[in-house]
């Protein structure tokens, strides 16, 4: 099997610079065992509310139940048991957004080996502290960078330093083997031909995993990777035809955003998933409200984007059987704010605006009364009067039922010469001023 993939690899042309490997089934199988020690098999659940929304069987592979609440879990525990002992004597390292490192974390704590581990300085408060009680005396937390790629390279440097061994999150052969065990437990508990597969991609380790257990197992079924639309990483690459370096992501869905893939699993996935797309984050964040509100699932960002990516096949997988890998449920309360703002910018049901309110008695008062429709609220509000002025302008923030209520509300503004100047499609400004 390992073989005839090299030589297809090598037919279509190769990379020189990105590893040539890819799973065997052997190992995957071997990694099962292992993690059966600390890993209990997950559920594959039916979504009666998605499968009914889709017209298929839409099935959710809960990763975000694992004892560290991710699928982290298995590949890190497999890759740190398979290290030598003198290797385990010298202690590990790894740079994490949260998830890895709780996976780490824990391995260290239940393997007895002294572990560091970076995470980028903006890691939810949640992620930090949960690594630290999974990891207890037996690890050491970092923070350093503003996002993973900052956190990973100082972690390469310290590494090497003090010569310890590396345990990657997602570019190794045995994290990749880890978490392929995912697809191993889908095999195994389905009882039709899975059509789809879709899981989320940040650095491709799970996904190259995947593909691995299914084009064994299952060649029929199609893997779909779904990506942050502001951290696409291995989008660009595969675009490119080589490995992307990404200036710039959107860092908030954490547990996706990578700013470059890894060279195992971008060689992976180039090849054998079956296609990749990118949903914008404001996506994602409905998708966690939906799934808290109406399922009473708790899922953070990464773990919602397999579910938010439904919409864009919804023609396609009309009458198939379709996995969603919830990958994780990591999420920190305090953000739930942010979440509902995205969600609600999205949906194009919050809008911000710079009112010129009149400087005389009853001009805020006539505003709410005559201008905002029954159902608006203002969610937002900042003036500053200016006495020397006719009129002082206020950055409003207005929530609305049904984004069609948002034309006859500048209408009435203007009509009545409130309207000043319409934020959202101003990012510079907005991001400035919100």
């Amino acid at each position: 099997m390992g073989t005839t993939i090299k030589d297809t690899i090598r037919k279509q042309g190769h990379d020189k610079n990105v590893p040539l490997y890819f799973p065997k089934i052997a190992d995957i199988k071997a990694a099962a065992s292992t993690i059966a020690k600390v890993a209990h098999v997950t559920p594959l659940q039916q979504s009666i509310r998605y499968s009914k929304k889709f017209n298929a069987e839409i099935l959710l592979k809960r990763e975000d139940l694992h004892r560290v609440r991710s699928y982290k879990i298995r590949g890190a525990f497999n890759k740190i048991s398979s290290l030598t002992q003198e290797e385990l004597k010298q202690g590990v390292v790894c740079a994490s957004a949260g998830n890895h490192a709780q996976g780490v974390a824990f391995a260290c704590n239940h393997l007895g080996v002294q572990g560091t581990i970076f995470m980028p300085v903006v890691t939810p408060k949640q992620k930090i502290d949960q690594t630290k009680m999974f990891g207890g005396d037996w690890v050491n937390v970092v923070l350093e960078g503003d996002t993973f790629d900052d956190s990973s390279k100082a972690a390469h440097l310290f590494c090497e330093a003090q010569n310890k061994t590396f345990v990657h999150p997602f570019d190794d052969p045995k994290t990749i083997e880890g978490q392929a065990t995912v697809g191993l437990e889908i095999m195994n508990q389905s009882e039709v031909q899975i059509d789809y597969v879709f899981v989320a991609v940040g650095g491709g380790g799970l996904a190259s995993g995947l593909c691995a257990t299914f084009k064994e197992l299952s060649p029929k079924t199609k893997i779909i990777g779904i990506e942050p639309e502001g951290a696409p990483s291995m989008t660009k690459s595969i675009a490119a035809g080589q490995l992307v370096e990404l200036p710039e992501i959107d860092k908030f869905i954490d547990g996706a955003a990578v700013q470059k893939v890894g060279g195992y699993t971008y060689s992976i996935c180039k090849e054998h998933l079956h296609k990749m797309i990118t949903v914008p984050e404001g996506k994602v964040c409905q998708t966690i409200l939906e799934l808290y509100n109406r399922d009473a699932i708790v899922v953070e960002p990464a773990g919602a984007l397999t579910i938010a990516a439904l919409d864009s096949f919804k023609e396609e997988i009309e009458g198939k059987n379709v996995v969603c890998i919830v990958s994780g449920s990591n999420n920190d309360i305090t953000r739930t704010a942010e979440i509902k703002e995205r969600a609600l910018l999205y949906g194009n049901l919050k809008h911000y605006f710079i009112i010129r309110f009149p400087q005389r008695p009853g001009a805020l008062k006539e505003f709410v009364a005559d201008i905002l429709g029954p159902d608006d609220d203002i969610t937002h509000f900042e003036y500053s009067k200016k006495s020397s002025r006719e009129n002082a302008p206020a950055v409003v923030g207005i929530e609305l039922k049904s984004p069609e209520d948002l034309e006859p509300l500048m209408q009435r503004m203007k009509a009545n010469n409130f309207f000043g100047d319409y934020l959202n499609d101003k990012p510079d400004l907005f991001q400035y001023l919100i």
